[in-house]
């Protein structure tokens, strides 16, 4: 472990928490070492999902369990201009293309899969620049393999606990980085705001852990700074699924109701269990 860092717990308020984000806001803050910074960014660029409501439920929520940001809460909604910023230098130097196929068509026509386990898009609107839309508004896909001619290479990143790990971007295909209904997306303002909170370790969970190798192309093509990387453990439900916002049952607004104190949810047997897998020997003592 780093003796200190600067780490982020990013939530997305499109439902309540549950227990896997309180895994994933100790293992930051623990991460993050006596000395360090914990910050808490609100991810709510899905401005369908994310409601006001959820947004204040989630900041009621992180209070009462006593996790508190080391320096202002980011909103990532307030911040979309700084985002299209980053599409319009992507778009000037020509790493950019506009793309007006519908998911039916992409999933008729792509023959290969992710690392992350998505379709890869087989380029279709690559080298046609005037295809119509029918109406549509394009998404912006970055050039993959234009991308990885600039970078003379596919990065890696030093994951903590294992060492340098090599990435696998040239797997992905051209991804998307406006999407149509938000106009930016996840691997953009991540980044984005990483290298502008100056965060040198990205903590999350392992579900995320592929995502990895695409972001590591976007820092090196902005000249950001590369973060080391942290995923831990997921709390897994009895099919071997990741638990999420559907799980009501696990919710900590259903504990806090129930009775539950902030200390006992923070200890709760299976936010123990997902630590002590991903820390070392003796570092969790409990919330």
């Amino acid at each position: 472990m780093t003796p200190s860092a600067t780490t982020r717990f990013a939530p997305s308020p499109t439902g309540f928490l549950h227990l896997g984000h309180v895994v994933s806001g100790l293992y930051s803050r623990i991460m993050a070492g006596e000395a360090g910074r914990f910050l808490i960014r609100i991810e709510d660029i899905d401005t369908t999902r994310c409601t006001p409501e959820l947004t204040q439920a989630l900041r009621e929520d992180l209070d009462w369990l006593g996790l508190y940001s080391d320096g202002p809460v980011r909103q990532q909604s307030e911040h979309l201009a700084e985002y299209h910023a980053v599409l319009d230098t992507l778009r000037e130097r020509g790493w950019l293309y506009p793309c007006f196929c519908t998911r039916r068509e992409i999933a008729e026509a792509a023959t290969q899969v992710a690392p992350d386990g998505s379709l890869v898009y087989p380029g279709t609107c690559r080298h046609s620049a005037a295809r119509e839309g029918q109406g549509r508004d394009p998404v912006w896909r970055l050039d993959m393999g234009r991308a990885l001619d600039v970078l003379q290479g596919v990065p890696g990143w030093h994951e903590v606990g294992h060492g340098r790990v090599a990435g696998k971007a040239d797997a992905f295909g051209d991804i998307v980085l406006a999407r149509r209904d938000t106009g930016v997306s996840y691997h953009l303002c991540v980044t984005h705001d990483d290298a502008l909170e100056g965060v040198t370790t990205v903590t999350r969970g392992r579900d995320l852990y592929e995502a990895t190798s695409v972001q590591r192309v976007l820092q090196d093509l902005m000249g950001w700074p590369e973060p080391v990387y942290a995923h831990h453990a997921l709390i897994l439900d009895a099919e071997g699924h990741k638990l999420s916002k559907r799980d009501g049952a696990e919710g900590v607004r259903v504990l806090r109701q129930a009775g539950w104190t902030a200390r006992q949810v923070l200890e709760h047997p299976l936010v123990r269990q997902a630590l002590e897998a991903s820390l070392p020997t003796g570092v969790y003592s409990g919330g």
